[in-house]
C-alpha cells in the first residue's frame, strides 16, 4: 500500500505479479476501515489484470489523453489494487507517485456538498420536497424558481442553465481584469485568493449569486446538467450550521475518517506530497496552473466552492467512497443515515429518461444491455453504484452490490482542455470493466 509502484511504457507485467502476495483476504467487520491487500487475495489473475490495466493506460498515455494517471480498487474494504502510471507532464520529468494530490473538479459535487446536505436532511434541516425557496430566500420572488425543491435540483430535473462563464464578467475587452473586481495585491476589500497574484473582491460572489438568482429556467422540466447550485451550496450550508463550509466539512467528514490530504486550497497547506498540475491556462491566470483550483467559477470564489476545489490523494478519495459503500459506516461511526444514502444514491425519474440520484451520478437506464462501447459507466456495475466524474479527468464510483471502490485519477487536460481522448478512448470504464471480468473469472473458476 506503501510502497510506490510506476508501471510505465514496456513494463513487463511479470514485475507487477510477482509483488502480488498470496495471503487469504481478511474478512472485516461491516462498516470497518480500509485495508491493504491483494489480487492474489481474491484469486484474481493478476497476470491478466495488470496486462490489461498497462495497455489501456498506455494507449491513453501515447495517444495524449493523460500524461500520467493512477487507479485504486477496493473490494469489501480490502484495496486490492493501486498503482501509478507515466509523469505529471509529457517531458517525463515528474513520476506520478501514489500519495500525489490531485485537482478533483466537479467529484467535489459528491464530497463537498452533498454529503452536508444529506447530513442536515438526516437532521431535519432540509427537505428535499419542499420549494429549495424555503431555505435560500431570493427565490421566492423569482416566479419561475419559487417552487423548484431541492430534488429537482439534485437530480438535474430542475430546468436550471447548465453553467454561467462569471469570469467574462472580471475581464475588459483587451482580455485584462477590472480592478472593480481583480486585484493583483490583497488587501481588506480583496483578500480572496484565486491564484498566485489574483484577488478577487470579497463581495463578487454576492454578484455570482445575483446572477444565477436571476439566471433563465427551462419550463420543459426534462434532464439537464447544471451545476449552478452548487455555486451557491457552499454558502447554504454555512447559513444553516452556522459554520463555514469548508470547516463544517473538515470537522464532520474529513477529520474523523481520516481524510489526511483532503480539502480545499492545498497550496496553502504544507504537504510533502506533489500536487499534480492541470491546465497551461493562456487566458486567466497566463501559467501553467497547479496547487489551485483550475474551474475558473470556483477560483473567483476564492478556491472554495461546492462545483469544484476540492484536491486529495487515491486514499483520501478510497475512504469517502468507502463510507458510501458501507451505507454511511466508517471505522464503526454513522456519518450519513443508511436510508439518506439510499434515497439520494436512486435513479430519481426514470420516467424522465434521467439516469441521475441526487447529486450522484448512475449507470444508463438498462446499463447492462449494452457492449462497453455503448455503456456508461462499465456495463457490468450493480444498477445500485454511483459516482462522479471530474472535467480534469477524475472518476469515483461506488457499488454497494458488487463491495466494489473504483478511483482513477488522471490530469487529461494537461496542457490543454482540449484533450478529448479521455472519452474517445473511453478509458476509465473500460480499466474498470477490467476487474469485474477478472471477478467473474475467478467465480467459474472455481471448484
Amino acid at each position: 500500500m506503501n510502497k510506490i509502484s510506476f508501471i510505465l511504457f514496456g513494463l513487463i507485467s511479470g514485475l507487477a505479479v510477482s509483488q502480488e502476495t498470496t495471503n487469504k483476504t481478511l474478512l472485516l467487520p461491516v462498516g470497518s476501515s480500509l485495508q491493504a491487500s491483494s489480487l492474489a487475495s481474491y484469486e484474481l489473475d493478476s497476470a491478466y489484470v495488470y496486462r490489461k490495466v498497462d495497455s489501456i493506460v498506455t494507449t491513453g498515455i501515447k495517444n495524449n489523453a493523460f500524461p500520467g494517471a493512477q487507479v485504486l480498487i477496493a473490494k469489501e474494504g480490502n484495496i486490492i489494487f493501486h498503482e501509478a502510471y507515466g509523469f505529471h507532464t509529457y517531458d517525463s520529468i515528474q513520476p506520478v507517485a501514489l500519495n500525489d494530490i490531485y485537482d478533483l473538479a466537479s467529484v467535489t459535487k459528491i464530497l463537498g456538498p452533498l454529503p452536508a446536505i444529506m447530513k442536515l436532511v438526516d437532521e431535519g434541516k432540509l427537505n428535499l420536497d419542499v420549494p429549495f425557496s424555503t431555505y435560500w430566500k431570493p427565490w421566492r420572488s423569482h416566479k419561475d424558481k419559487a417552487n423548484i425543491t431541492l430534488r429537482g435540483i439534485l437530480a438535474h430535473q430542475a430546468g436550471l442553465e447548465p453553467y454561467i462563464v462569471f469570469l467574462i464578467k472580471t475581464l475588459k475587452n483587451n482580455g485584462r481584469f477590472k480592478k472593480r473586481f481583480i486585484r493583483s495585491k490583497p488587501n481588506n476589500r480583496f483578500s480572496k485568493e484565486a491564484y498566485e497574484g489574483i484577488y478577487v473582491k470579497n463581495r463578487f460572489n454576492r454578484k455570482m449569486y445575483r446572477i444565477i438568482n436571476h439566471s433563465e429556467v427551462s419550463a420543459d422540466k426534462k434532464y439537464k446538467y447544471s451545476g449552478l447550485t452548487f455555486l451557491i451550496f457552499p454558502e447554504l450550508i454555512t447559513q444553516i450550521t452556522g459554520v463555514p463550509y469548508a470547516d463544517y466539512m473538515e470537522q464532520e467528514f474529513y477529520k474523523p475518517l481520516g481524510m489526511k490530504t483532503f480539502g480545499f486550497l492545498p497550496s496553502t497547506k504544507n504537504f510533502t506530497n506533489k500536487i499534480v498540475p492541470t491546465e497551461v491556462d493562456t487566458m486567466y491566470r497566463h501559467t501553467l496552473t497547479q496547487g489551485w483550483v483550475h474551474d475558473e467559477n470556483a477560483s473567483l470564489l476564492g478556491g472554495i466552492s461546492g462545483n469544484a476545489g476540492l484536491f486529495g490523494t487515491a486514499d483520501d478519495l478510497a475512504i469517502i467512497m468507502q463510507m458510501f459503500v458501507q451505507n454511511g459506516l466508517y471505522a464503526g461511526k454513522q456519518y450519513i443515515s443508511e436510508k439518506t444514502i439510499k434515497e439520494f444514491s436512486k435513479v430519481q425519474y426514470p420516467e424522465n429518461d434521467n439516469r441521475r440520484g441526487l447529486g450522484f451520478d448512475k449507470p444508463y437506464l438498462e446499463n447492462n444491455t449494452f457492449k462497453i462501447a455503448d455503456a456508461y459507466p462499465a456495463p457490468e456495475v450493480g444498477a445500485s453504484s454511483f459516482g462522479h466524474s471530474g472535467f480534469t479527468g477524475t472518476f469515483v464510483w461506488a457499488d454497494p452490490e458488487n463491495k466494489l471502490v473504483y478511483i482513477f485519477l488522471s490530469n487529461r487536460v494537461y496542457p490543454t482542455r482540449e484533450n478529448r481522448n479521455i472519452y474517445n478512448l473511453n478509458i476509465r470504464s473500460s480499466i474498470q470493466q477490467i476487474f469485474y471480468q477478472a471477478f467473474d473469472n475467478a467465480k467459474q473458476h472455481q471448484p
